[in-house]
Order: C-alpha cells, then structure tokens, then sequence
C-alpha cells in the first residue's frame, strides 16, 4: 500500500446518509454523514483529523467512484475499493445470518481493509481525456435510447390515427 496507515475507514455509501466505520489505535467509532456537500466536507475533515496526515487513512468502499471518492482522493487519501460479492463473504465473518445492515457493512469493510488490504483494488485518479471520452459515450448511448423511444412512440401514434400509412409502408 505504500505508506502503513494508521486509520482504517470502512463506508457504505446510501443515497440519503453514509455509514462509516474508522478504526483506529481507539479500536472502531462509527458515524453518520448526509450524502451532501456538507455532509461529505464533514465526514473528510473528520477523517483527515484522526490521523497526522490524510496519507496515513485508508477508505474501503464498494463503490470506485463518485462525489465521496473524488472528495478522499483530493485530500490524498488513499480509497480502495471491492467487489460488492468480496464483501457479502467478509460479512459472514462477522455475521453468519448474512444480513444486510449498513453500521456492519462499514465495520466489514474498515476491518477487511485493515486485515486482507490484498483484495481490495486502490482507486485511481482517471487521465481527464479517458474521462471525457466515457462521458462523450454515455451522452451518444443516451441519445440513440432516445431516438428508439422517440421512433416508438411515433409509430404508435400512426398506429392509432393513420394505421393505412403503416401499412403501405410495409408493402
């Protein structure tokens, strides 16, 4: 990994409120954060004010990318990441009815990080152009859902008001 950390974070990103589990020398605090700008700005400081330096925290996630990622990452914080699947097996060591609890989750992700940091795969920074070509990509996949839906529901309105049209385009 580089430089030992000191502090291992284990978050399970929600769409309204992240989990997150550190543990230190003090043995595992966990909290909650809004999944907003505040919310993540606050959890960053927090994090980066349990150790002596942002190289020395190291943050477990399930998902590689993202608002909370991007934010770790301009701290220099070091972020891995793990197959959701990885996961579900690490939670049986701390749980054998394989529940789904999100406080667990982050405690199973800080603790496998800081135990088997080899399955985990560290995020790194994307070069800007391979950024803009997947956005190029995701803006032309959209529009041609978009042409296939808007050619749909015309056919559909010739179907309903002029179905001779269809027809003899058919023959």
């Amino acid at each position: 990994m580089g430089i030992e950390p000191l502090v291992f974070v284990g978050i399970d990103w929600a769409s309204t409120e992240h989990q997150v589990c550190l543990i230190g020398a003090d043995g595992p605090v966990q909290r909650a954060f809004a999944h907003d700008g505040d919310g993540i700005g606050t959890m960053v400081d927090w994090l980066v004010a349990k150790a002596d330096q942002p190289g020395q925290v190291a943050v477990a996630i399930e998902t590689p990318h993202g608002p909370i990622v991007e934010a770790f990452m301009d701290r220099g914080i070091a972020v891995f990441a793990i197959n959701p699947k990885q996961l579900d097996r690490f939670r049986d060591r701390f749980s054998p009815a394989g529940a789904k609890d999100d406080r667990r989750d982050a405690l199973v992700l800080a603790s496998s990080l800081r135990t088997d940091s080899h399955c985990f795969r560290r995020v790194e920074a994307l070069d800007p152009v391979v950024v803009e070509l997947r956005e190029w990509s995701r803006m032309a996949e959209e529009l041609k859902q978009e042409r296939v839906r808007l050619t749909n529901r015309v056919r559909q309105q010739l179907w309903r008001y002029y179905p001779q049209m269809l027809i003899s385009a058919e023959i």
